[in-house]
């Protein structure tokens, strides 16, 4: 998690482990290089500490959530949406600092952008980032995954391509050789966004094997590959991803009539006219992926209800990563994964690689021959977006906010207590003070109180629910406009996330926003490019690559 922000017009907030923020101003040289967040609204009061426990209480508790529903979302959304947010932050900046690059750099590398590089960092030519690419220079690295014996013979086999290239090696800790060769190593946090970083790995050196037949090689073949995959990755995002979670006719609006409200043309923007990142989408909007997490998931052929491993357990997907966890399946506890030097194993075990067809919806794309066997745990839908996070998110491994060799209270493993307690740290404003920005209707009283099946907040002072009411933190609010929307954000954190991605868009080097007659050419027509899309053409529609376990005897 970061620990502080530049913010455009305030300075450089700072964050201390004993919950303090401070403020301070950059150097000019620092100023450039760092990475600029803005306020969309103005600055909020703070919440106190015994509120953001009693609703990060709340909001944990251990009751059933319900799942997403009218439409269902499949699962592989929720972690698709940490993949987008990591590629919005990634900060390129961070190692450049004492480099000589031109400022034009500079400003790419400190916005947000949606341009994949958290895949292709700064590409093969970077002496730095080369490392990242296969020796043709051209096709990003892949890894190999580990035999083991459980279950049976067709996981005692190596994988090739099914796992994420990682470092190797003889030298340092178990976990630095566990450690990911890939830009940002916050994609491999959990093993589901670690796997669809891979799919996006794979998914560009397919679209390298298809360009390569019109002639095309070296360094121009990487540019033209790049540029068609992250066209359709935008184009994915803008009519798969957003209408899945944001009001449609928001997402409509946005990318129809343009911005209302965020960096508007010839209002806001800077000098340079590289886009800023606002904190009420980084600390709160954005973070409604949260409250999509399962507890379990019907992973593939051995990890489902009814195989041989059981259900996979949330704990278990952060295990079997290099970054949070140490591929040790004997891990039972958070503190087994803080030990760095825990396990024989340095790359995915066979058994733990990812069936796809559990994580979307492969009917979606006419291919009924991609449905996961009903009777062997099947498919998994997100839960539906709202106040309550699922009882695992209590127990946050600490790889996941970079607390591995720290102390820390209890509490600070709590995903919710950290969300609300950083948001009161940089005095994010509230849910009424943007609605008031938008001129959206705010949430009523008893909607905030008492939502539609989400979070129970009788364990808050009369006190406490009034200031609740009167100053809603934007993280919450946004949750719960979802909530009482039937799972979908609505008119603010709709409205900001919606604007955030088009700007996003708009700013990047490539992009369709800027180009409004390109359309998609790997998808079933003209105007259609959707997840299964993607999937289909990175892993050649065929169904022992989405699933290369297969299915149990007797599917």
């Amino acid at each position: 998690m970061r620990d502080s922000f530049f913010v455009v017009g305030e300075g450089v907030l700072e964050f201390d482990g004993k919950g303090e923020a401070t403020t301070r101003q950059p150097s000019t040289a620092e100023e450039l290089r760092r990475f600029r967040f803005s306020r969309l609204g103005p600055k909020g009061p703070r919440t106190d500490e015994q509120t953001r426990v009693a609703l990060a209480t709340a909001i944990t508790a251990d009751v059933p959530q319900p799942d997403s529903v009218d439409p269902a979302v499949p699962a592989g959304f929720t972690y698709l949406g940490q993949f987008v947010d990591h590629d919005l932050t990634m900060d390129r900046t961070e190692s450049q600092l004492g480099q000589d690059v031109n400022l034009d750099e500079l400003m790419q590398g400190r916005s947000p952008a949606l341009d994949l590089d958290s895949v292709y960092g700064r590409g093969p030519r970077d002496k730095d980032d080369q490392v990242f690419y296969a020796e043709d220079g051209v096709k990003l690295k892949v890894g190999t995954t580990t035999p083991v014996p459980f279950p049976d013979e067709g996981t005692n086999v190596p994988f090739e391509g099914f796992d994420l290239p990682r470092r190797g090696g003889t030298a340092g800790t178990a976990a630095d050789r566990r450690l990911p060769l890939i830009p940002d190593a916050r994609n491999d946090e959990n093993l589901v966004v670690a796997q669809t970083h891979l799919a996006f790995i794979r998914f560009h050196n397919r679209v390298v094997d298809e360009l390569a037949l019109t002639g095309l090689s070296g360094e121009r073949l990487f540019r033209a590959a790049k540029e068609l995959v992250v066209r359709h990755y935008q184009w994915m995002l803008r009519t798969d991803h957003l209408p899945r979670i944001i009001d449609p006719a928001i997402v409509d609006d946005v990318f129809t009539n343009g911005r209302k409200f965020f960096e508007v043309p010839g209002r806001h923007y800077g000098r340079d006219n590289s886009p800023t990142m606002p904190v009420e989408f980084s600390v709160a909007s954005y973070r409604f992926g949260h409250s999509q997490v399962r507890g379990a998931y019907q992973w593939n052929r051995v990890f489902n209800s009814t195989g041989p491993g059981g259900i996979a357990t949330l704990f278990a997907l952060f295990t079997f990563t290099g970054v949070s966890g140490n591929f040790d399946p004997s891990s039972g506890t958070p503190a087994d994964l803080d030990d760095v030097n825990r396990g024989p194993l340095f790359t995915l075990p066979s058994n733990w690689i990812a069936d796809f067809r559990r994580l979307y919806d492969f009917t979606e794309a006419d291919r009924d021959d991609l449905v996961p066997p009903a009777q062997f745990g099947g498919g998994n839908v997100t839960k539906r977006i709202d106040t309550l996070l699922v009882d695992p998110l209590t127990q946050l491994p600490a790889g996941t906010f970079g607390g591995r060799g720290t102390q820390f209270r209890e509490i600070e493993r709590n995903l919710a207590f950290r969300n609300l307690t950083r948001a009161s740290m940089m005095e994010l404003a509230t849910g009424q003070q943007i609605a008031e920005l938008f001129g959206a209707e705010p949430l009523t009283a008893e909607q905030i109180l008492a939502g539609n099946g989400g979070a129970v907040v009788e364990g808050l002072s009369e006190e406490q629910q009034a200031q609740l009411v009167a100053n809603t933190p934007l993280w919450f609010y946004v949750l719960r406009e979802a909530e009482v929307g039937n799972g979908l954000m609505g008119p603010v954190g709709g409205r900001i996330t919606a604007e955030v991605f088009h700007r996003a868009m708009e700013g990047s080097r490539i992009s369709i926003v800027r180009s409004p007659y390109w359309r998609p050419t790997l998808g079933p027509d003209s105007s259609t490019f959707r997840m299964v899309d993607l999937l289909l053409f990175a892993f050649e529609g065929k169904a022992d690559l989405l699933n290369p376990l297969g299915d149990p005897a007797g599917a």
